[in-house]
């Protein structure tokens, strides 16, 4: 018999609603032509995952590719990707020198994205500190998945905070294009009242970076970008809830019509206080880890389906810039893409739940948010064939492993139990990690456009 696919690829298939054991997802071409369970049929090439799963490559909702080197970081962080099952990175647009506030910018990215990505790449937009408001219209545009504005200021022009009346104006604007925008949550005065406090006397040791960043100062950022949303009419997403009580307002704010949600990082469903003190400045992060109980109350959150989608807000500083004895000296964010597909099914594992969870808030929930879905983020007919391939067993996660650049070959998780690894992903159909190695060439990923709506 002739074979009618070109390749098929056979393991227990994992979506968000079932898992087929002994399945196989069959490609022509790029795309999913048939899903099934029993003897594959023929194909060009059969790929046997018997005994792994198979599920929707990870769709990768927040990360930050381009904070410390720029442009040129996207080809190291998405050689990680392509190691960690991730297939489709969102990339936020706080990049050096020139974050992404118009057009022109959107385009020039995008051109690095064509040439050196390993894995495809959706983009956020973003407005300058003042007088870009008018940009707006030309980001949509030009294909970009979100907008993102920050209630804090990292740096005045890179990562600033957008002033209230700014901010009300811009998401009249982003509410016009239909499109979400994403805000980092943090009160600024509070934060920096405390950060001062603590310095002055002399209390610069890890733990003090949750102490100056208290749960009120995430909350009260909550409060005031939905209060706004509901004003506008804008889509206002939460980037990172580290407290429960952020999906809780959400959807108070949801049930008087607002359109608001909210992400839980991965971080914020493992990581507690105490890691912080342990790994000190490998361990910070903003919104900072909670306590135990809070990390208990995000998971019940995320089971009471309140979180949006769970991401990792990878942001791969050079070590350099995470070794201060001087918490507030180092850069705040985690390396997260490569550990993103283990630590989760591990957490998911560890907890006696299923893998279709992994599928829900990893794939198919961030693919939705962004428009990418169902072309990303699922196992279905007509889709990409992304896929992420799991061997279930006895691991340990070894930073030594990361395929980023070598000064960014650290992680939080260095050393970390896991009960998988990543032993194959797949994007649009072609093996690109083989679970040793990269196979996918610089240029392989592509730029997704936000789908149209309906």
């Amino acid at each position: 018999m002739s074979a009618s696919f070109d390749r098929v690829f056979v393991g227990d298939v994992v979506s968000a609603d079932a898992i087929l054991t002994d399945g196989f997802v069959a490609v022509r071409g790029e795309t999913i032509a048939a899903i099934g369970q029993g003897s594959p049929p023929p194909a060009t090439e059969v790929l046997d995952y018997m005994g792994k799963l198979i599920l929707p490559g990870l769709v990768d909702g927040h990360m930050h590719t381009s904070s410390a080197m720029g442009w040129p970081g996207i080809e190291g962080a998405t050689r990680s990707a392509a190691a960690g099952g991730v297939t489709t990175c969102v990339d936020m647009p706080y990049d050096v020198p020139h974050p992404v506030t118009d057009a022109a910018l959107l385009a020039e990215k995008i051109g690095w994205v064509e040439r050196t990505a390993h894995v495809d790449m959706a983009l956020y937009g973003t407005i300058l500190k003042t007088g870009g408001v008018g940009a707006i219209e030309g980001l949509a545009a030009g294909g970009v998945s979100a907008f993102k504005l920050s209630t804090y200021e990292y740096d005045p022009v890179r990562f600033p905070r957008i002033d209230h009346p700014t901010m009300v104006a811009a998401f009249r604007e982003i509410a016009k294009t239909g499109l979400p925008v994403a805000v980092h949550n943090e009160d600024q005065e509070l934060v920096e009242r405390l950060t001062a406090e603590a310095r002055a006397a002399g209390r610069t040791d890890p733990i003090m970076h949750c102490r100056t960043r208290p749960p009120l100062a995430e909350t009260m950022a909550d409060l005031e970008i939905f209060e706004i949303g509901l004003e506008t009419g804008a889509h206002v997403h939460i980037a990172h809830s580290s407290l429960a009580r952020g999906f809780a307002i959400a959807e108070t704010f949801r049930d008087m019509g607002a359109q608001a949600t909210g992400e839980a990082c991965i971080q914020y469903l493992c990581m507690t206080e105490d890691d912080i003190v342990r790994l000190g400045g490998r361990g910070k992060c903003n919104p900072p880890f909670r306590t135990a109980d809070e990390v208990e109350r995000m998971w019940q959150a995320l089971l009471d389906g309140k979180v949006a989608y769970v991401s990792t807000d990878h942001a791969p500083w050079p070590l350099e810039r995470k070794q201060s004895a001087d918490i507030f000296a180092n850069g705040a964010g985690l390396t997260g893409l490569q550990s993103f597909a283990p630590l989760m099914f591990t957490l998911l594992d560890e907890r006696g739940l299923p893998p279709t969870l992994m599928a829900t808030y990893c794939a198919e929930r961030s693919a939705k948010l962004h428009g990418l879905y169902p072309r990303k983020g699922a196992i279905r007919v007509g889709s990409d064939c992304d896929l992420l391939v799991l061997e279930r067993g006895q691991f340990t996660f070894d930073e030594a492993a990361i395929q980023d650049r070598p000064e960014t070959r650290w992680s939080p998780y260095h050393g970390r139990a896991m009960r998988a690894r990543v032993a194959a992903t797949v994007l649009r159909g072609n093996l690109i990690w083989d679970g040793t190695q990269v196979l996918a060439e610089p240029g392989t990923g592509r730029f997704v456009r936000r789908l149209p709506s309906g």
